[in-house]
């Protein structure tokens, strides 16, 4: 990859076409990082895309408290944003 093309991911000003690059290549990461945690240890491994994988396989094997379990964990990693004034 040429360095201008990983510096533009850094960098503080970016493009939509760049941010969308930068969000498909840390995806990329997340899944890989979950398919290789799944097959070393047995679970996946990364923050969220794990939490919501786990939550689909325990849907898929019936489990639902822990889908619920998962979804409480899931709305911790998400940011809470105040209503505006008015």
């Amino acid at each position: 990859m040429p360095i201008n093309y990983l510096r533009g991911l850094t960098s503080p000003q970016r493009s939509d076409q760049t941010n969308r690059h930068l969000g498909r290549s840390l995806a990329f990461i997340a899944g890989a990082t979950n398919a290789g945690g799944f097959l070393a240890v047995g679970q996946y491994t990364s923050h969220m895309s794990g939490v919501v994988a786990s939550m689909s396989d325990n849907l898929a094997l019936g489990e639902t408290a822990l889908v619920v379990s998962g979804f409480s964990s899931l709305q911790r990693f998400l940011p809470v944003r105040p209503h505006p004034r008015y």
